[in-house]
């Protein structure tokens, strides 16, 4: 084995500046997707491994452990790209935004959409699963309503992830308290303190702009042309309500995210045949090409045409992408020398949650994994908040406040990019109105600040400590 040069911050920089730099010249200058810029990124980052002493055998592992960190998320993709291909075929997706436009009205439907999503990720721990199912439909009922698409996606993922965060099912909800050493239930209770204002505070400004846009006239034609265009070109029945109901049913019986999902796209073919006479062929280029809709009326048709499994692989590759330059840094160690050179900034409990939070974005960003965005930053401090007497669950309520809640806000992590795909709207855009997951985050660090809700415990705590 080769041995290794020490490695320093400057060092360890060098391929976060470079990334920074080739994400600037490539999206923000032309354009164009971050693929290309990772790729460069993780170049610049194989190379500074080399000098650090690497050989690109030990850098492949470290690429690949961190491809297989993802893996599942990029299986569960491709699975929800059949999964909204076959259901669109079916009128699953026509049914839902059917009724949900009979259903619902601008003064009520982001706070309707948030409420919604957030009692069905709770259900289910799974805010993937949620934006998937119900949040596809969604979005349809609120461009119906004349809703800005990026609005409504941004509803969905503060309701998608205050129920998945507050979800004893959810699997990040259970790793962070694994890396922090402490109990899941008392994790999620000491969530509450944070989550529960967040949320509050979003539904309450989504209350407000929802009677903005009750003030304004909404387009009954369109919303009636909608209506007559997907009961003429689809068979409209109650009973196309039960796939997601199904899937749901699923995941809440813990059936595994994979099979149950697959269960989805085969339910969703069955369906098809049942309710809309469709062929095998055209179920199998449904699943596989996504549904084509040719109904003549352009809004009904932004809305159907979608779906796939190849629509997913561009989303498929850039979490590749990320994955590898993120694998890189963490197997190399330059991840850790820089939490590291974070932590010193961390003088008292305010300024450790702080470090602890700026830790977590920095991880997604640069990893492109939010389970990286919490182990990483989880085995780092953890010492850290029991040589200042925290109690753990102060560290495992900080990891998913901040790990879990932004990785869907960034573009090419695995989480921004699925829901970027599945929902049509590029996170950049959803990012302001996804009120839950930028007011956690705050409310964290003020809560650090002035002690709020921070619990401390004394030397014998530790003696009888969850490893």
């Amino acid at each position: 084995m080769n041995k290794k040069k020490d490695i320093t911050l400057g060092i360890s920089l060098i391929p976060i500046i470079c990334l920074i730099l080739f994400l600037f010249i490539v999206v923000f200058k032309y354009k164009a997707s971050p693929h290309i810029a990772l790729i460069g990124a993780s170049a610049i980052a194989a190379l500074v491994a080399v000098y650090l002493g690497y050989t690109w055998s030990e850098i492949e592992k470290g690429i690949l452990k961190s491809i297989n960190m993802g893996m599942q998320a990029i299986i569960i993709l491709m699975i929800i790209g059949t999964i909204i291909g076959t259901w669109i075929l079916s009128g699953v997706v026509p049914t839902m935004i059917y009724y949900g436009l009979q259903i619902l009205s601008p003064s009520i439907f982001l706070v309707a959409t948030a409420v919604i999503c957030a009692i069905v990720a709770l259900s289910t721990g799974s805010s993937w699963t949620t934006v998937g199912t119900v949040g596809i439909a969604l979005i349809g009922v609120g461009k119906g309503l004349g809703m800005p698409d990026y609005m409504i996606a941004g509803a969905i993922i503060s309701g998608s992830y205050f129920g998945d965060k507050m979800s004893p099912l959810s699997d990040t909800t259970n790793l962070a308290p694994a890396m922090a050493g402490t109990n899941l239930f008392d994790h999620v209770r000491h969530m509450v303190y944070t989550t529960g204002p967040a949320f509050i505070i979003a539904l309450i400004l989504y209350g407000v702009i929802g009677i903005k846009y009750s003030n304004g006239n909404v387009n009954s034609d369109t919303i009636n042309l909608i209506l007559n265009t997907l009961n003429s070109s689809f068979n409209i029945n109650i009973f196309l309500l039960l796939p997601p109901v199904l899937v749901i049913a699923l995941v809440i019986f813990k059936v595994p995210a994979i099979p149950g999902l697959i269960g989805g796209t085969v339910i969703g073919g069955i369906f098809a045949v049942i309710f809309q006479g469709a062929g095998l062929k055209s179920i199998i280029t449904s699943a596989q090409s996504g549904f084509l809709s040719e109904t003549g009326v352009k809004v009904v048709d932004e809305l159907l045409t979608r779906g796939g499994l190849d629509s997913m692989m561009g989303t498929v590759s850039l979490i590749l992408c990320a994955l590898t330059f993120g694998g890189i840094l963490e197997s190399t160690g330059m991840l850790e020398t820089i939490a590291q050179s974070i932590l010193k900034f961390a003088k008292g409990t305010g300024s450790l949650i702080l470090v602890t939070i700026v830790s977590c974005i920095f991880a997604n960003l640069v990893t492109g994994d939010q389970y990286l965005s919490i182990v990483v930053p989880g085995r780092m401090y953890k010492d850290a908040y029991r040589q200042r007497r925290l109690h753990p669950k102060n560290l495992s309520r900080t990891l998913e406040d901040a790990g879990t809640l932004t990785s869907s806000l960034i573009p090419w992590n695995t989480c921004g990019a699925y829901m970027s795909t599945t929902l049509g709207v590029s996170p950049l855009d959803y990012l302001p109105w996804a009120f839950l997951n930028i007011i956690n985050p705050i409310i964290a660090v003020i809560y650090g600040y002035l002690g709020f809700t921070i619990e401390y415990v004394d030397d014998s705590f530790f003696e009888d400590e969850i490893v």
